[in-house]
């Protein structure tokens, strides 16, 4: 039994390590010299740069097993209580911070103490995480509405939609909490902020993404007998099932396809297609990272959000990246349309600035260099009527398989969401296995 999968980011590589774990000899196929898909790094002069800022909680659990599979997991850091540094301009920083509580009383006190919002905002926004909490995220009916709808329905005016539930919703769901579907964003609040005490607690790499996922992925393939095959073009796939890559069909007992929905689409047989096929509905949506080299450190937290500016998220890369003096930020846009096409220029011209507003210390400071990385179809479009368009693992060809963090995961467009994916299309091919074995 033999089985391929086609895609080597986080999907395919977490399907390819459990059907090897389970003795299924796997072939890898990517079209690119790297593994890990979204989560890649390159060189560029001393630093090695991550394509965009990736993080992950302690909830996200499926993501740190894979961590564990591919003896990773030192190569990341968890906070030992989630603790935000909010910045403003002109205003001291804020913070959202866990309490020693039991959930879900743990964010009580920080939602008291929150000075970006007016005293009777901050209590509208206690009640709306009650009412958040009673939601259940599966309800087909939350997907038909925004998030901001509901919001605004019980009491969050625009400023607290956006300096409180923005600061969360927008870079989980790359999506403003305006745009966002509902059911999506009530997952997210119930598991990560209204769950386990400690659900939230933000974990980043300490390394570059390549030596975190695609070079440990690559190695542990190999050790378990895998074949990794890089820069190598799929064709199509047909029924049989079979693959041609690069003009050569491989035969295999089954095909997981763990790539973006619409190479999926394009690369599928028909009958393996719903119908209709929904897929196109998902789109995609951006994220633009500003990568600004400081002469001095300008920021003494590892990350920090920003409100009432177009600064969302800005993580210190220095340690990561390699540099050895003066200090590396990166800037995190999500949802970002606005800047996706803006020249670097005018990037630079609008945030170095407004780097100079939330961080006084980058007042005095010399940008050394600022580079831009994007990512125009970073994720799906979380809106409102995409969960009905989400496919599960399974297609109407016995034999094909789906992965990806596009699929039918029940979290969002995320890291764990892939994961979770890889690991349910790995579950499905080994019952079809057993299938064909029985015959």
């Amino acid at each position: 039994m033999s089985v391929v999968i086609v895609g080597g980011g986080l999907a395919g590589i977490s399907a390819a390590i459990a059907l090897q774990e389970s003795g299924v000899p796997v072939t890898l196929v990517e079209a690119r010299p790297w593994l890990g898909g979204a989560t890649h790094s390159f060189a560029r002069g001393e630093l090695r740069v991550d394509n965009g800022q990736h993080v992950f909680l302690r909830c996200c659990t499926a993501y740190q097993g894979l961590l564990r599979r591919l003896r990773a997991e030192h190569l990341v850091e968890v906070q030992d209580r989630f603790d935000v540094p909010v910045l403003r301009p002109g205003a001291a920083a804020a913070r959202l911070r866990r309490a020693d509580l039991p959930s879900p009383l743990h964010l009580l006190p920080t939602l008291a103490r929150y000075t970006p919002l007016p005293p009777v905002d901050r209590l509208r926004a206690v009640r709306a995480a009650i009412g958040l909490a009673r939601l259940d995220p599966a309800d087909p009916a939350l997907d038909m509405v925004s998030a901001g709808r509901w919001l605004a329905g019980h009491g969050q005016r625009a400023w607290a939609r956006q300096a409180l539930w923005g600061v969360f919703l927008t870079s989980a769901l790359n999506a403003d909490p305006d745009d966002a579907a509902l059911g999506l964003s009530a997952m997210v609040c119930r598991r990560a902020l209204l769950g386990r005490a400690d659900a939230a607690d933000i974990g980043v790499p300490v390394v570059p993404l390549e030596e975190l996922h695609g070079g440990p992925a690559l190695r542990r393939i190999a050790e378990m007998g895998g074949t990794v095959r890089l820069k190598a073009k799929v064709e199509a796939v047909t029924t049989d099932p079979k693959v041609v890559v690069d003009g050569v069909p491989i035969a295999a007992d089954a095909v997981i396809m763990a790539v973006p929905h619409e190479t999926a689409a394009r690369l599928l047989p028909a009958q393996a297609l719903p119908d209709p096929l929904r897929w196109p509905e998902l789109d995609a949506s951006p994220i633009v990272n500003v990568h600004v080299v400081y002469d001095r450190t300008v920021m003494d937290a590892p990350f920090a959000a920003a409100v009432a500016s177009p600064v969302q998220w800005v993580f210190d890369r220095t340690a990561a990246s390699g540099l050895r003096r003066g200090q590396y930020l990166a800037v995190s846009l999500s949802a970002a349309d606005r800047w996706i096409d803006m020249p670097a220029a005018e990037l630079r011209s609008r945030f170095v600035p407004e780097l100079r507003r939330l961080l006084p210390a980058a007042r005095g400071a010399r940008v050394r260099e600022l580079f831009v990385t994007r990512e125009r179809r970073a994720t799906f479009r979380q809106r409102p009527g995409t969960a009905a368009a989400r496919p599960g693992a399974a297609t109407r060809a016995p034999g094909l398989f789906l992965a990806g963090a596009w699929t039918d995961t029940g979290w969002p467009d995320t890291m764990e969401g892939a994961v979770r994916s890889g690991v349910t299309a790995a579950r499905l091919v080994r019952r079809h296995l057993e299938g064909v074995r029985d015959r």
